[in-house]
């Protein structure tokens, strides 16, 4: 399948007004610990405080606000590691559209049980996103759903695009942003943003190093296959589809450096998260910090690290911020 042109400015802000009313603008903090380690002002984008606890809200809505009547008349589907399916949820059930959504048995169930509690209809199907995808895939074919993926769409990435205009606005002079990447959808619509708006901004994608999906395929210069492995950052994990139209090449287009980070840098990020900074962030929304922490990030300017999620199983947290890294490495 062909390649498509890049979501441009003109959809970022489109989507921006699209779901004015329907997400929080989230605020962004200085983090004194951190500005002092890396000796340059680190800003925090709160973002795992947005309404359904991750940034996958704002694509979601921007998707179902643009279905047509007949696709609003038979329901919604998507693949999701958590956060997507949570956002579509809440999404669907504000404009009272059926929502199905195919999780993989390596799905936490506090995300499981968060999904569920906005009212969509949870299928657990194997052990992987191109498990689960088989069943959504049934569902489009024979029930005619509408699928809404969780990054390569258009809408879906407009929609988190509209994070990398706030981003914008709240700290004008910001000269690096990290952003967690797993399928590349909030990169690719935060990229897209900074590179018309401000384009010298370094672009840095965070990622875990255990089924870093897009790094591999970046690479690879090609989408691949990637073993999907169990990770402190789980709302990271899947691959980005061989059949990738969008994220894929944003990503590689548009984005400087992708850095990889331990389970046990993960594991620090998290409790120096909720020790120094008051902040219950998953492991996903903490790769920035876990990256800063470890030395592994280097700016000539202001730097925004965008805590993408907060939808952490809370005793896998408690556990974590007590000082067990949950891996057997050392943290």
């Amino acid at each position: 399948m062909a390649a498509e042109p890049h979501v441009d400015l003109a959809e970022i802000e489109q989507a921006r007004a699209a779901i004015a009313d329907a997400v929080r603008l989230t605020p962004v903090m200085v983090s004194p610990s951190l500005s002092d380690r890396l000796g340059m002002p680190v800003h925090l984008k709160l973002e795992h405080g947005q309404i359904t606890g991750s940034f996958k809200l704002r694509g979601a809505t921007n998707a179902v606000a643009g279905l047509s009547a007949d696709e609003r008349r038979c329901g919604v589907v998507a693949v999701s590691t958590g956060n997507h399916g949570k956002g579509l949820a809440h999404a669907a059930r504000a404009a009272g559209v059926r929502c199905i959504i195919a999780l993989s048995r390596l799905v936490p169930q506090a995300k499981i049980d968060g999904i569920a509690a906005e009212g969509a209809e949870v299928r657990i199907i194997g052990r992987s996103q191109d498990e689960a995808q088989l069943e959504a895939a049934r569902l489009v074919r024979e029930e005619g759903m509408t699928m809404v993926p969780p990054f390569d769409h258009r809408a879906v990435i407009a929609g988190q695009g509209t994070l990398g205009l706030e981003i914008l606005e709240q700290v004008p002079d910001l000269a690096t942003v990290l952003v967690p990447l797993s399928g590349g959808g909030l990169i690719s619509g935060v990229a897209a943003a900074l590179r018309a708006r401000r384009p010298g901004v370094r672009i840095v994608g965070l990622s875990m190093e255990r089924g870093a999906a897009m790094h591999r395929c970046l690479a690879a210069g090609k989408p691949v296959q990637v073993e999907e492995l169990e990770t402190l950052a789980d709302s990271l994990g899947g691959g980005i589809g061989l059949d990738n139209r969008l994220t894929f090449a944003m990503t590689r287009d548009l984005v400087d450096d992708v850095i990889l980070v331990s389970e046990a840098e993960i594991a620090r990020a998290i409790r120096h998260l909720y020790r120094q900074e008051r902040q219950i962030v998953e492991g996903a929304g903490a790769v920035g910090v876990a990256a800063l922490l470890a030395g592994k990030v280097a700016s000539d300017g202001p730097v925004v690290a965008i805590l993408s999620g907060g939808n952490i199983d809370m005793d896998q947290h408690l556990r974590l911020v007590s000082g067990d890294d949950l891996t057997g490495e050392a943290a």
